[in-house]
């Protein structure tokens, strides 16, 4: 029962992540196309460019919870990465309760009610051009932090089922990825290559 429920919120948290993704994409190209707009053809857009700062924080906000389910929050991990699968769980989810859902729980009810004045009054940008329905944006706040509680649960549930002995613990490995990227640096030299004045390579 609890490896369904925790395949469920993963699956819950990768749509998430997919979203962030897509928000990802869109802001690459939206920075791509204000950066030619601006150098190129020296005309600019500042709806275009408001739109940077409000994907960036699609990308933040739902991302929080997306990397929750991956473990890929920045902790100290002195103590920590010497503990067994076990005692990690146990702290993982003792952290989720006594800090990460009230938290989210205070910061998502106290941010409703800026989200809901701003739909009333309809606010926009203040600069000519900009983007309208800005409550839009400032509704994200209260709905990460409700998402977070979500993805909390599933990852209390999937500590749970480490320290019930149900499956071992998958942790964010980034001094992995760092020594994964140096092999393939490594792998991938740029080769060097002399070329004479007749353009024949020595």
């Amino acid at each position: 029962m609890l490896l369904k429920l925790e395949k469920f919120f993963n699956k819950f948290a990768d749509i998430i992540g997919t979203i962030t993704a897509i928000a990802m994409v869109l802001m690459i190209l939206n920075v791509f196309y204000d950066v030619i707009m601006r150098y190129f053809f020296k005309a600019g857009s500042i709806a275009m460019q408001e739109m940077e700062w409000h994907l960036f924080s699609v990308i933040i906000l739902l991302g929080i919870s997306y990397t929750l389910k991956e473990d890929g929050h920045v902790r100290v991990d002195l103590i920590y990465d010497r503990w067994s699968p076990k005692k990690k769980a146990m702290v993982n989810m003792i952290g989720a309760i006594i800090f990460i859902l009230p938290i989210a729980i205070l910061v998502g009810h106290s941010s409703i009610n800026n989200a809901y004045e701003a739909y009333l009054s309809m606010e926009q940008s203040g600069d000519p051009g900009g983007l309208p329905y800005r409550w839009i944006v400032k509704s994200l706040i209260p709905l990460s932090f409700f998402l977070l509680i979500i993805t909390t649960i599933g990852f209390f549930i999937k500590n749970l089922n480490v320290y019930k002995g149900n499956h071992d613990l998958d942790e964010y490995n980034l001094k992995g990825e760092i020594e994964g990227l140096k092999c393939d640096l490594n792998e991938h030299k740029f080769h060097v290559v002399d070329i004479d004045e007749k353009g024949e390579t020595k």
